[in-house]
């Protein structure tokens, strides 16, 4: 703290010679005039003093025959005057330090980690559509709100953090790896409720196995979307054989399901190829926010091209990101020619989807027993058609619709 003092008074170091630089020192002191850091040199001493100090020393200087040089200045009052030869650089300092701070109010780039099945584009999308876009100001970013709506939105996600890091939002989020975006989440029972396992597609039951609730069908039943497999109430039964309640509980069981998935495309006979022509050229350009400057081609356009565009975004530090982007566009050109597919490739095309749709419902459990492909043209379109054969695990939970009996009733079904 002294030293902060001292530095905005000002201080001198002053080089003391001549006859008694002893007494001079002595009469400093008895003068009240701080004298420290001295140094003996043998002829001479090296000291430092106030500026307030040294204004009051002409007579001590007199009276004791020394010798006082100044040999250099220290503090504020000294770089006044400097500065001021220097204002238009420090006002550019100033303007500069200003602008960075103004700057660091604002959120300059958006990040997102740990996404697999929902896509950074998706995110995005969601992000701009909910008003969390690059240019908001940091004090409009509610982060528990905007965690709550991530979870909310996306099934699959099970846990998320936001927060924002120098002019960043970091957006980390974990995916249930056992699911797939399409699960539906299981039903909730309250106390006193039961819960129904339902065919979730049309199909032949080839097997059941019960752990809780009541079976409604047997291997071999034919059943629709919807229709009840396992009931989530047990009847407790009167002596004369009449149901005189319902025990609820949630129904549990293993049903496995043979049913039909179909898969239909059609692909024109007819399509456009790009064969590239082997020019190229690269086009920088300056983006500052969502305003793209780019330099001036003064070589002819391309009729047909594609652009590909590179660019850095500028930051300073780590995590100190600014809305200026440094990048160029990659245009490479192309001319376009009318091709007819032959049959083979045809076949390669759809056979390709058909394994693309095998393996997403290998993802999901479904084992495929057979397919039976149909490919025909009609009208310049190759069309195909594949039905396969499937067994899945079915049974989804869903709110029974038993009612309790109440007592002193009968149920409709054992009344005569």
């Amino acid at each position: 703290m002294i030293q902060v003092i001292r530095f905005m008074k000002g201080y001198l170091l002053i080089k003391v010679s001549g006859f008694s630089p002893e007494r001079f020192m002595n009469l400093c002191s008895n003068h009240n005039i701080f004298l420290w850091d001295i140094e003996n040199y043998g002829e001479y001493y090296m000291m430092k003093i106030s500026l307030k100090g040294f204004y009051q020393i002409k007579g001590i200087t007199r009276k004791t025959g020394t010798r006082v040089v100044i040999t250099k200045r220290y503090g504020l009052p000294f770089l006044s005057p400097r500065m001021w030869r220097r204002r238009i650089f420090l006002a550019g300092l100033l303007g500069s330090l200003f602008f960075w701070m103004w700057m660091s109010r604002y959120i300059w780039a958006i990040e997102v980690e740990g996404n697999y099945y929902v896509t950074t584009d998706i995110f995005q999308d969601f992000l701009y559509e909910n008003g969390f876009q690059v240019g908001m100001k940091k004090d409009d970013v509610v982060i528990e709100q905007l965690e709550k709506n991530i979870r909310s939105e996306f099934d699959i996600v099970t846990w998320t953090s936001a927060r924002i890091d120098g002019t960043r939002l970091l957006i980390q989020v974990k995916e249930n790896d056992l699911i797939s975006v399409q699960d539906k989440a299981p039903e909730k029972a309250q106390e006193g409720e039961g819960i129904d396992l339902v065919a979730g597609k049309e199909g032949e039951v080839v097997s059941i196995v019960t752990r809780s609730g009541t079976p409604k069908v047997s291997a071999g039943d034919m059943v629709k979307e919807g229709d009840v497999l396992v009931e989530g109430g047990i009847p407790i039964m009167n002596e004369d054989g009449t149901v005189r309640k319902y025990e609820y509980c949630r129904a549990d069981a293993d049903i496995l399901l043979r049913c039909v998935y179909r898969l239909t495309e059609d692909i024109d006979e007819k399509y456009e190829q790009k064969q590239y022509t082997g020019k190229e050229k690269k086009r920088p350009f300056v983006m500052v926010g969502t305003k793209k400057v780019n330099i001036p081609d003064f070589g002819g356009e391309y009729e047909e091209f594609d652009v590909v565009e590179e660019k850095d975004q500028l930051k300073l530090f780590e995590n100190y990101y600014l809305p200026l982007y440094f990048g160029c566009d990659h245009i490479r050109e192309y001319v376009t020619e009318e091709k007819i597919y032959k049959k083979e490739e045809v076949k390669g095309l759809f056979e390709e989807k058909i394994k693309k749709f095998i393996e997403s419902l290998q993802e999901k459990g479904v084992q495929i027993i057979e397919k039976n492909v149909t490919i025909n043209k009609v009208s310049g379109v190759w069309k195909m058609k594949v039905d396969f054969l499937a067994v899945e695990k079915t049974g989804t939970e869903k709110k029974t619709g038993l009612m309790q009996i109440e007592e002193g009733t009968v149920p409709e079904e054992n009344q005569e």
